[in-house]
């Protein structure tokens, strides 16, 4: 893995996250798997079967994590209050539909269109970086060029 950038927020929720999977989720998993164990016969325990693949599928993300953070560099949040920058939040509005959207921008792990985040590697994300609050901005998108003005920033 090369390296990932996160935010300081995104750093953080890794490592609850990691510290979830290893003090609540392996203990838990453990249990399922002693559970599993006492009704007898492996071979065709299904409960088992499920139990231990929760199990991989708890140390993969563990290790997945564990190296996100051992390469993690830390995307400094430094753009002044009133300009798009990795950390703030922004709302703008199309110019032709009229449409409003509001994004975090973050680091491309952390981005989550579904939940509000973008990546500033994305097309928007990128295009909105280093502009400011009433800034008309020009997205090239696979459908052509959508002009939005931006109607605020916060951090």
């Amino acid at each position: 893995m090369i390296q990932v950038s996160l935010t300081k927020e995104g750093f953080r929720q890794l490592e609850e996250k990691l510290e979830y999977l290893k003090t609540v989720r392996r203990p838990e998993i453990a249990e399922e798997l002693k559970e599993a164990r006492s009704h007898g016969d492996l071979s065709e325990n299904a409960e088992y079967d499920a139990a231990r693949d929760a199990r991989d599928r708890n140390e993969q993300e563990i290790l997945d994590i564990e190296e996100k953070l051992r390469v993690a560099v830390l995307i400094e949040e430094s753009a002044p209050a009133n300009v798009v920058g990795i950390g703030t939040t922004v709302t703008m509005k199309c110019k032709s539909t009229g449409e409003t959207r509001t994004y975090k921008i973050v680091g491309t792990t952390e981005a989550d269109p579904k939940k509000g985040s973008i990546s500033n590697e994305s097309p928007v994300g990128k295009a909105m970086i280093g502009h400011k609050l009433g800034d008309t901005v020009n997205v090239e998108t696979r459908l052509g060029s959508i002009a939005y003005e931006i109607t605020e920033v916060t951090k």
